[in-house]
């Protein structure tokens, strides 16, 4: 009996979780964007596939203050019914904690994996008006006046901030950290010459360059860029040199029911997987790239052991 009992309660709650899938999703699903710049074409892209599949209008909510840690402990903290995701970056999720003191979220117990959909291109950029033509002629320049470079980048706690301090760490370059609310504000006041350097990604420069308001001083990935074949990266530039995580995911709240999240995982596959959305992300700087949630909440684990190794060889201390 007792075995009939428990098939019985298994069988009602596969029938129970099977029919609250299909009634997903009974209101507008929000998109919190944690990611400032031009991440909001991808989210916006996204968004359009699923509301012309899901039958209720997906909106994007952008939220990306405090490198974005406003938008992600919003969705932490949301109902885990599906109506409520986000577009983070692996900044938000696995480099914050390590950086800032009492952040009110975990990395892997506060949110539900659904997949990843990009790998950003991360660039290190000056002011055409200054005559800084590679990363390592601003370390040197950086060094022979100490105080005298002040960096820019989308907050504490995000892969540029980080990046930054690993170049501090390795060059022993004296440079000031000028914190934004945001990606854009570090571009602009890079081509106004408030600061000198800025740590951006493409997807946010990519507007400035033709018109040549905007350098390119080195790359912030694994490999060169096809678009500045001669533009080296920071580990080309600086020996030793290991770069954060860069990557753009969808998740939703701790708890979020498996065929809402197989739902959504398929959907989204497919619409980052088609040529033309595939075409527009990455013209802008994005290379599409998706995953199973297992696969993202592997990745996230992955990523929080090298997070960790990277900010104990520089030594850095949470704020």
């Amino acid at each position: 009996m007792a075995r009939i009992a428990r098939f019985s309660w298994l069988l009602c709650l596969i029938v129970a979780s099977a029919a609250f899938s299909q009634a997903y999703p009974s209101k507008p699903v929000r998109t919190i964007m944690t990611v400032a710049g031009g991440a909001d074409v991808v989210a916006r892209l996204v968004a359009q596939g699923l509301t012309s599949v899901l039958g209720q209008p997906v909106i994007v909510e952008s939220q990306a203050g405090a490198g974005g840690a406003i938008g992600v402990e919003m969705v932490a903290r949301a109902a885990p019914d599906g109506h409520t995701i986000m577009l983070a970056a692996a900044s938000n999720i696995v480099g914050r904690q390590f950086l800032v003191r009492n952040t009110p979220y975990d990395a892997i117990k506060s949110f539900t994996p659904i997949t990843k959909v990009a790998d950003t291109i991360l660039v290190v950029i000056t002011s055409p008006s200054l005559p800084f033509q590679s990363l390592k002629e601003v370390i040197d320049y950086g060094k022979r006046n100490p105080g005298k470079i002040s960096y820019g980048t989308s907050g504490i706690g995000t892969n540029h901030h980080l990046s930054a301090e690993m170049i501090r760490v390795l060059t022993g370059i004296d440079w000031v950290h000028v914190p934004y609310k945001g990606g854009p504000p570090v571009v602009t006041d890079t081509i106004t010459g408030r600061i000198q350097v800025g740590f951006s990604i493409l997807a946010t420069v990519s507007p400035f360059l033709d018109s040549g308001k905007i350098r390119v001083i080195a790359i912030n990935n694994a490999q060169r860029h096809p678009r500045f074949p001669n533009i080296a990266t920071v580990a080309e530039q600086i020996p030793g040199y290991e770069q954060p995580p860069g990557w753009m995911s969808y998740l939703g709240p701790a708890g979020m029911p498996r065929p809402i999240v197989t739902r959504l995982n398929a959907e989204i596959v497919k619409i980052m997987n088609s040529p033309e959305v595939k075409t527009k992300a990455e013209n802008i700087g994005f290379l599409a790239s998706t995953t199973t949630p297992e696969q993202l909440a592997d990745m996230i684990k992955r990523d929080l052991a090298i997070m960790e190794r990277i900010v104990k060889a520089a030594g850095i201390q949470p704020e």
